[in-house]
């Protein structure tokens, strides 16, 4: 199993990061800026959403035109559905990271995260690039994984090295999302760096893959945004240049456990959550079936409140598998819940509901949903829908 460190940063070599705040939040950091000494090539994933914020505008530019040198992500201000406007701001924030560390505006990416409909105030942004990249150092990162969270309560990251041809690799991962999370290609803003030399359709179908099995497998409460997006840069500061076979095969390895543990850190802090909730469904006729019954489950309201009341209720669960709309027969179908088997055969089975009721207390719980149809299978995390989602997003522009 690969070792994946969440608890400390391991820069990739050639990347700097800054964290700063700018006034664009009361108190918090509130913009991170992330720079490669060296063209990197670049890949990425965004929302499928039709409503969608500028930064994706023009980050679907830069990322055609060539090498990136930098990314940069403003929180508290989602810049989405600011017409004209917006899109020429996101524009110059581009243009004024690109004058600070001297490279093209085109090898600038830019992020928002926050509120929707509310103009960037321009004059804290110029003032916050300035002082992000004067900031910018190995130690950044840290400072960066807070600036670019909104309702996070803690930051999210993700770091491994492995070894290709006798050389070390090193892959870093950052993430922020807690709400309006629901997978159709990524949920939030995640952004992952490495020190690997790779091609860019090779980098793009490398993190198309991993998303798939990561970013692309939670969801919090059925909501996607206006700006989820996924990057990947790829410098080669490494001097390792992963080519098709043994090399990639581990190269993807690590970008998927990366972008897993990320995905799974963003499901565990969803707003008010609890408990992080795993769902296995094996025995599906395809991925699709499974991952389709998954989510469904996954987004269930009801599974999802019963798991936060410690309630082992099968009944939410099979009714969440029989509307997903995949091909299934109830009496194939065999359930456990916390580890505990409580259906199959078309039934509910005999169980001891006390200890049930006890083992749905631990912060994390597994769903377990055998099909019975094939052998195909997928994951899906989720978390407990609890009060306190309500009251954070009742009150989340007030």
């Amino acid at each position: 199993m690969i070792d994946v460190n969440e608890s400390e940063i391991t820069p990739p070599k050639g990347f700097t990061a800054s964290g700063i705040s700018c006034g664009l939040k009361q108190e918090d950091l509130d913009m991170a800026l992330f720079a490669s000494d060296r063209d990197a090539v670049a890949a990425g994933m965004f929302t499928t959403n039709r409503v969608f914020a500028a930064p994706i505008v023009v980050n679907r530019e830069h990322i055609a035109s060539g090498p990136a040198r930098a990314v940069v992500v403003n929180s508290h201000n989602a810049n989405a559905c600011t017409g004209e406007r917006g899109l020429a701001d996101a524009r110059q924030m581009a243009t004024s990271v690109a004058r600070r560390l001297n490279v093209s505006a085109q090898q600038v990416l830019v992020n928002s995260t926050g509120v929707i409909g509310v103009p960037l105030p321009m004059d804290k942004i110029e003032k916050g690039i300035d002082l992000a990249a004067a900031d910018l150092s190995e130690a950044g990162w840290e400072p960066a994984s807070r600036a670019i969270m909104t309702t996070d309560t803690v930051p999210k990251t993700a770091s491994m090295t492995i070894q290709i041809q006798g050389e070390t690799v090193t892959l870093c991962g950052l993430a922020k999302g807690a709400g309006m999370i629901a997978p159709n290609m990524a949920t939030m803003l995640a952004f992952v760096f490495t020190d690997a030399g790779l091609p860019p359709d090779g980098l793009s179908t490398s993190l198309q893959s991993a998303v798939r099995r990561s970013f692309n497998s939670i969801t919090v409460d059925g909501d996607m945004s206006t700006n989820d997006t996924v990057l990947a840069l790829a410098n080669g500061a490494s001097g390792v240049t992963i080519e098709p076979g043994p090399d990639l095969d581990a190269f993807n390895e690590a970008l998927e456990a990366v972008s897993v543990s990320l995905a799974k850190q963003i499901a565990r802090d969803g707003e008010g959550a609890t408990k992080l909730i795993t769902i296995r469904v094996t025995g599906a006729r395809s991925d699709s079936d499974a991952r389709t019954v998954g989510l469904s489950v996954a987004n269930s309201s009801l599974v999802k409140t019963a798991v936060f009341g410690r309630d082992p209720n099968w009944g939410r669960i099979l009714c969440a598998v029989g509307y997903a709309g995949a091909d299934i027969q109830p009496d194939q179908i065999r359930v456990s819940m916390a580890g505990i088997p409580i259906f199959a055969g078309g039934a509910g089975l005999s169980y001891d509901r006390e200890a049930a009721i006890q083992a749905l207390g631990a912060s994390d719980v597994d769903i377990d949903i055998d099909l019975g149809e094939g052998t195909a299978g997928a994951t899906v995390y989720t978390c407990d829908l609890t009060y306190d989602y309500v009251r954070i997003n009742a009150e989340y522009t007030t």
